[in-house]
């Protein structure tokens, strides 16, 4: 999830500078293997992850019970995509240090990437048991009940992560998307309004809120967030062709139609758009051109062109 992937490098980022000045202000065994640490971290704010992991590696050799380094390891690793590798060392530091509550969260967001949201939920519970405001870990359980299709569950705990940080347009947008699945359309809008609020250029804000209008019926005004995500996203093909399905519902079937051709454009082999596009122009008896988009269409994978294929086209 991109979403999560952002929240997490702040996250990292944040807990590594914040752990970093507690670790450079205590004596930990070897000054030698504290430097190595401190290289280490240096090289990891300079996106220099490898090289980050070999002086963590050398001051691990030093001091086998060095927990910082083997912490700061695992998050170069997440950085790298190795998860497994990553989890390895959290676990060391949860062995080392069991109340490490940021060990814990990180574990669990590696848990998220291995699409373990189960070991992912467990994990995060434990971080909050440890530290009870901990409000990316109420953010990264939400996501991965979300993943794990516990929408009521992940409303909860994406409510918790706002309770203490209510601008948090994170934890907002997600509890949008839960409430959308549920078909509480009318309380998605609300939640990604407010996302919009504190954050004025997010995208996938309007363009989910422009989805849940469109649930509505609310054809207008869902064609004003998609257009707003267009004006934000200049290449967004899913919001053209969202845009041209709800100008199609108003009857505006020319501006349906560029619209679809614009997404298409974008994104050469958009099924959708090829098939919205296809029945469109069925609508304005364009047929030869309607079939040619529907025979499209079906060959991207759409098995819904058939059928209108074998009504209008043959």
């Amino acid at each position: 999830m991109k979403l999560l992937k952002n929240i997490v490098t702040r996250i990292m980022k944040n807990l590594l500078l914040f752990i970093l000045v507690l670790f450079c202000y205590t004596n930990i065994y070897s000054q030698t293997a504290d430097e190595f640490v401190e290289r280490g971290v240096s090289k990891y704010l300079l996106n220099d992850y490898k090289g980050a992991i070999i002086d963590y590696t050398k001051a691990i050799g030093i001091n086998p019970s060095i927990t910082e380094a083997y912490y700061f390891r695992g998050i170069s690793k997440f950085d790298l995509q190795n998860y497994r590798d990553a989890i390895l060392d959290y676990s060391k530091v949860i062995e080392l240090k069991p109340d490490y509550a940021e060990a814990y969260f990180c574990r669990g967001i590696a848990y998220g990437e291995l699409v373990d949201y189960r070991s992912a939920i467990l994990d995060f519970t434990k971080a909050i048991e440890l530290k009870t405001d901990y409000t990316d870990a109420y953010l990264g359980r939400g996501l991965s009940k979300f993943k794990n299709q516990d929408y009521r569950g992940s409303i909860l705990d994406f409510t918790k992560a706002i309770e203490p940080k209510p601008d948090s347009e994170e934890a907002y947008f997600n509890r949008g998307n839960s409430k959308a699945v549920l078909q509480d359309y009318s309380g998605s809008i609300l939640d990604f309004a407010k996302t919009i609020e504190l954050s004025p250029y997010y995208v996938e804000a309007y363009y989910n809120k422009g989805h849940s209008k469109h649930e509505l019926q609310d054809y207008r005004g869902a064609i004003l967030d998609y257009t707003k995500a267009i004006e934000i996203k200049p290449d967004y093909a899913k919001a053209y062709c969202n845009r041209g399905i709800s100008k199609a519902e108003l009857k505006d079937y020319r501006g349906a139609i560029l619209d679809f051709t614009k997404a298409i454009e974008l994104k050469p082999g958009y099924e959708v758009a090829y098939y919205s596009r296809g029945l469109t122009k069925i609508n304005i008896k364009q047929l030869d051109s309607a079939c040619l988009d529907l025979k499209k269409a079906l060959e991207l994978g759409s098995e819904k062109a058939n059928l209108i294929i074998k009504e209008y086209c043959n």
